[in-house]
């Protein structure tokens, strides 16, 4: 390959590096972050350049303030000597002030007409100055080492009769060289920290990048199906810390509820397979008997109640889904939860007198909370379905209890039997849908009785516990009472 096609290839073929580099300029360049720090460096700058400015102007100010007091001071007290003591007094005083080295700079000249001196520390009338009274700036030569050196001076001029001049100057080279070097200061200190302020941003700027790369590269790994990925945290307790921790709590909740998800699917396709296997059977027998109508009349009811059973379990998951969900807000009153347990047990009382079972109210009449009461209903009435089915007594019968109270700020609802109970460690278990302890799924049910009270229950901000009722099962609701909540 020539030197010529070399040269035309790709930046990217030539300089894999240099590229590299580039594209990751350009990717930094491109991001918010970049450009905030960028409207953070110029405000920087902006401050630094107006605060250096302020400094500068404060001191040369200061300076020049500083020799025009002192000049005004000397042309006045000279003025005051002229007018009392003549021309040759103030010639007397200007030598005497001029003799030696005063070491402060200052510059004393009384000459004729002419422009000739006759008293003073200058050699003679500056070039180029003016002859009326009033400031001037002019150069003056000082002797040094082989050459004479060109020194700035400022001046006043004090005008005196038959055209004699008197000039009282300040050499300002000194007052010239620290400005300069103030200058200078300031435009090295300005430079260095514009260059850490520089540095700074594109340091933060990278930071903040590094860690919304990490949301993104999360985000990607979680979009690709991998659920169980969390944004890692550094402990520090920013904004970034926060945002993390919301983002894996959401990340959890929708692993439990894609883990919930999978879960149901499996239970409804296992448990409503068998119900339209027999369906199916069933009909298959009304069409194999057209002629016996009382055997087909008999299939057709059978198939009615297996569909009723199947819509039975569809419309638990649909009750467990609004009230996970929340979708029912507008419907939610101020109910007495007393009056709403004496209703739905009244309902059950027939059925309970039955099947041989006892049912008691012990309630604390004012006991009010906020609610759903369709929602509230129907999680009392599983609870009271469930202590049907499985609190019977082993010889028979048995006894229901519902309470309400108050305890510690707290509405208080008990449902208790004296049946079997559920052993401590599937307590937790029998909250899940379609769980079911007996293996014989003999006893009606679905398995989501107890899935829809805890699904009331949080929807209510309220918790459900169950508990050994020696002997039997006791569910414990605990609600916000609703004086607490207005409190």
């Amino acid at each position: 390959m020539t030197i010529a096609e070399k040269l035309h290839l790709p930046t990217a073929r030539r300089w894999p590096a240099a590229a590299a580099i580039l594209r990751r300029t350009q990717r930094l360049v491109r991001t918010h972050a970049f450009r905030l720090a960028g409207l953070y460096f110029a405000v920087f700058v902006l401050s630094v350049l107006g605060v250096l400015f302020f400094v500068y102007w404060t001191n040369a100010d200061f300076v020049e303030r500083q020799t025009e007091t002192t000049l005004d001071a000397e042309i006045t007290g000279l003025a005051e000597q002229y007018a009392q003591r003549g021309l040759s007094g103030l010639v007397q005083i200007v030598a005497a002030r001029s003799a030696g080295d005063r070491g402060d700079g200052m510059l004393y000249l009384i000459a004729n007409r002419e422009g000739q001196p006759l008293a003073g520390n200058i050699s003679g009338w500056p070039e180029g100055t003016p002859t009326s009274s009033g400031s001037l700036s002019f150069q003056i030569e000082v002797p040094g080492k082989g050459r004479g050196d060109s020194h700035p001076a400022r001046g006043k001029l004090f005008a005196i009769p038959d055209g004699y001049r008197l000039l009282v100057g300040r050499d300002i080279s000194d007052a010239a060289a620290f400005r300069d070097r103030v200058k200078t200061t300031l435009v090295w200190s300005g430079l260095l920290a514009l260059a850490l302020g520089l540095v700074g941003g594109t340091i933060m700027s990278r930071n903040m990048l590094r860690r919304v790369e990490e949301v993104n590269r999360t985000a990607e790994r979680v979009i690709a199906g991998n659920l169980s990925d969390r944004v890692p945290r550094l402990g520090t307790a920013d904004e970034f810390d926060q945002l993390a921790a919301n983002l894996n709590s959401m990340l959890d909740q929708i692993e439990r509820l894609m883990a919930g998800m999978r879960e149901v699917t499996d239970n409804v396709a296992h448990d409503l397979k068998t119900p339209l296997a027999r369906l199916r059977a069933r009909l298959e027998l009304a069409l194999l008997a057209p002629a016996d109508r009382l055997a087909q009349a008999e299939a057709i009811r059978t198939a009615i109640g297996e569909a009723d059973r199947m819509l039975a379990t569809f419309n638990a998951l649909l009750s467990i889904a609004e009230a996970e969900a929340g979708v029912r807000t507008d419907f939610a009153e101020i109910l007495d939860l007393a009056q709403l347990a004496g209703a739905v047990a009244e309902l059950y009382e027939p059925v309970a007198e039955e099947k041989g079972f006892a049912m008691r109210q012990e309630s604390v009449p004012g006991v009010l909370i906020r609610g759903d009461r369709h929602l509230l209903s129907q999680a009392l009435a599983n609870l009271l379905d469930n202590a049907l089915k499985y609190g019977a007594r082993p010889s028979g019968g048995g006894e229901i209890v519902v309470t309400v109270s108050r305890e510690n700020g707290r509405a208080v609802l008990e449902v208790g039997d004296r049946g079997p109970g559920i052993p401590e460690r599937e307590r937790e278990a029998v909250f899940n849908r379609f769980v079911r302890l007996e293996p014989s799924r003999t006893t009606p049910g679905n398995g989501l009785g107890l899935s829809l009270v805890r699904a009331v229950a949080h929807r209510h901000s309220a918790t459900v516990v169950l508990a050994d009722n020696r002997p039997g099962l006791r569910v414990r609701l605990e609600f916000p009472e609703f004086s607490a909540l207005a409190e």
